[in-house]
């Protein structure tokens, strides 16, 4: 089979394609034939060294979620056979064509779906919708939701107003995204180095982090809260936090599925539900083959992408 890895940190470049053993599946995994990979920016984070203590152990292959069909189970798996179309998050990496993924964060295809709709839907949705749990808008309440352009924040800006929220800010890094975003029904759209973003707001979904933590936190009302759900770490003095009665809320998809287990069914449910009916849509930038891997990531780090971008084996 072929995967993509990368043997030093770095850019694009130093993403390769090798040839490699099928994997086997262990307990509580499935074996799945790739028709439609995600790339996010974690995976451009994790090739840099950016992730959590400094990297993988080299070498390693990048990517976190995956669709396509199973080809074979791991020990003690129940409810999926081979020949079922599954999307799936992956904790090992997707850049390949046979990826493992745990059957418990598997979901089934719809027959009316594709594997690439899948893809950009249900990873990206379920974060959307775990933030969105998490900061529990009421009433008239506003939100603010920085890398609104991406795989997850254009879900997340669509999904906030399906729930109601009468002010959606879209945060973005170019002013050429606005149209986009207006389009999915945001409120207001403001750039990253405006002087100002605008009245504050009572929420933010943060998915970039970084450098753009202490904005993105200024941005908030007294008593607000921001829910961080990136890979981009960032620091903010605790005096901010004090002072504005504001608070930070961390939201990893990994705990999220497992201690709310039934919560992460019902948004699984609800969003094939939305797309289905036209009401939820699911954003596809580019369409790229495994071997162009390194494209995909150019297309991330320049910020250039409005929604998802795919690989296919």
């Amino acid at each position: 089979m072929r995967r993509v890895r990368f043997h030093t940190y770095g850019g694009p470049e130093v993403l390769r394609v090798e040839e490699a053993e099928a994997p086997v599946p262990g307990p509580g995994e499935l074996l799945v034939r790739t028709e439609a990979i995600g790339v996010t920016l974690p995976c451009v984070r994790r090739v840099r060294g950016d992730g959590k203590g400094g990297g993988d152990p080299l070498p390693a292959m990048p990517g976190g979620e995956v669709a396509g069909s199973v080809v074979a189970v791991g020990p003690d798996v129940t409810g999926f056979s081979p020949g079922d179309r599954v999307t799936s998050l992956t904790l090992t990496g997707s850049y390949t064509e046979l990826a493992l993924a745990p059957a418990f964060l598997a979901s089934r295809i719809p027959d009316d779906a594709d594997a690439v709709q899948a893809v950009a839907l249900v990873r990206s949705g379920q974060v959307a919708l775990a933030a969105l749990s998490t900061a529990a808008p009421q009433g008239a309440e506003s939100v603010l939701i920085t890398g609104a352009a991406s795989g997850t924040g254009h879900l997340a800006v669509q999904l906030a107003k399906l729930q109601g929220v009468p002010r959606v800010v879209a945060a973005v890094g170019s002013p050429a995204k606005a149209e986009f975003l207006y389009g999915l029904g945001a409120d207001e759209v403001v750039v990253y180095d405006q002087e100002s973003w605008g009245e504050p707001v009572d929420i933010v979904l943060d998915g970039v982090g970084g450098e753009l933590l202490p904005r993105a936190l200024a941005a908030l009302a007294p008593g607000g809260r921001l829910i961080f759900f990136n890979s981009g770490g960032g620091t903010v003095p605790a005096h901010e936090l004090l002072a504005g009665a504001k608070t930070i809320t961390g939201l990893t998809m990994r705990r999220f599925s497992t201690v709310h287990r039934e919560l992460y069914e019902q948004h699984r449910t609800r969003l094939w539900e939305l797309a289905g009916s036209g009401r939820l849509r699911a954003a596809v930038h580019a369409e790229l083959p495994l071997e162009e891997a390194a494209k995909a990531h150019e297309i991330i780090e320049a910020r250039a992408n409005l929604g998802k971008v795919v690989l296919r084996p």
